[in-house]
């Protein structure tokens, strides 16, 4: 399972998705051009330490991520208001990549019709958006929980 960001336009959001999936174990890949270096002092406050242990790769476009993931055979998981799929109710596949889009814009609408699937995160009427770095945990911990690939889970076995 793997992580991309669509050319993510805060730094700690960054930071914080990069040490999430240092702790989760999983891959990202980052769609460039970013909205700051990466090198940004403040995506380096978020990530803290655990930067060094991404496995990180860079996309210096929309079309060479697409190139790589179609040589992973990936599906692409879109988070996205404008979709009407809860995520609790899409199944996830290990080989999935889930996509967040810009903080101030989300995704064109090439990457909106290049996903595979999208969904979204219900929420109370009257709000817009939840912060990319909340989305994307909250959909990658239900994803690692259906795949088994959430670190550390309890095996549980079946008694027969």
């Amino acid at each position: 399972m793997r992580l991309a960001l669509f050319q993510p336009d805060i730094p700690q959001n960054t930071g914080t998705l990069l040490r999430f999936a240092a702790c989760m174990g999983l891959a990202v890949d980052i769609i460039e051009p970013c909205g700051f270096l990466l090198d940004d002092r403040r995506l380096r406050r978020a990530g803290m330490d655990y930067l060094d242990n991404v496995a990180l790769t860079r996309h210096d476009s929309w079309d060479r991520f697409e190139i790589a993931r179609n040589q992973l055979g990936a599906r692409l998981v879109l988070l996205t208001t404008r979709s009407t799929t809860p995520y609790v109710d899409y199944t996830f596949d290990s080989n999935d990549i889930l996509l967040v889009g810009r903080e101030s814009a989300g995704v064109p609408p090439e990457v909106h019709d290049a996903a595979n699937a999208r969904l979204l995160i219900p929420m109370v009427e009257g709000v817009r958006s939840l912060n990319v770095a909340l989305a994307a945990t909250m959909v990658a911990g239900e994803a690692l929980r259906q795949t088994g690939l959430l670190p550390g889970a309890i095996k549980k076995e079946i008694l027969s």
